[in-house]
């Protein structure tokens, strides 16, 4: 497939995603899909991934801020928002509904193969992400020098 048609694909995915339409899956994920962020492997956990976090962040959304193709790969920059209300789990610890809003910043890589996303890869600010939702804090010192509020 073309680079423009993969973006398509991805595109695709994205707004299924926000629109919480698990069905795609196996039209836009192969069988035995790598996700290299979380280490596993098979569309199933991909999927679970994806029901865990609707329940977690029931507004939760992806907005494409730029996409770019090459070859079989597609990266692309999502600004994500959402509010945490829902029971989620991080590591096997259960974290509570806090109530917070997210915003934050993501890019994705997706590999395809014929039409359906066989790997991928996530990056994001994971300590940003636990900093809003009010599991870590800067230091008194890290307030200072970044200008945070706590």
């Amino acid at each position: 497939m073309s680079p423009e048609e993969n973006k398509a694909v991805v595109r695709r995915f994205i707004e299924a995603y926000n629109a919480r339409d698990l069905s795609v899956f196996d039209d836009l994920v192969v069988p035995d899909y790598a996700d290299h962020t979380h280490n596993q492997v098979g569309r199933e956990p991909f999927r679970q991934l994806f029901s865990l976090a609707f329940g977690a962040f029931p507004d939760w959304h992806e907005h494409i801020e730029e996409m770019i193709a090459e070859g079989d790969t597609v990266w692309v920059r999502v600004t994500a928002t959402g509010t945490h209300t829902g029971a989620w789990s991080l590591s096997g610890v259960p974290i509570p509904p806090t109530g917070r809003k997210l915003a934050m910043e993501m890019v994705f890589i997706w590999r395809l193969e014929n039409g359906r996303l066989a790997e991928g890869r996530e990056v994001d600010d994971s300590t940003e992400f636990l900093r809003q939702l009010g599991l870590v804090d800067y230091t008194e010192r890290g307030k200072k020098v970044f200008g945070a509020e706590g």
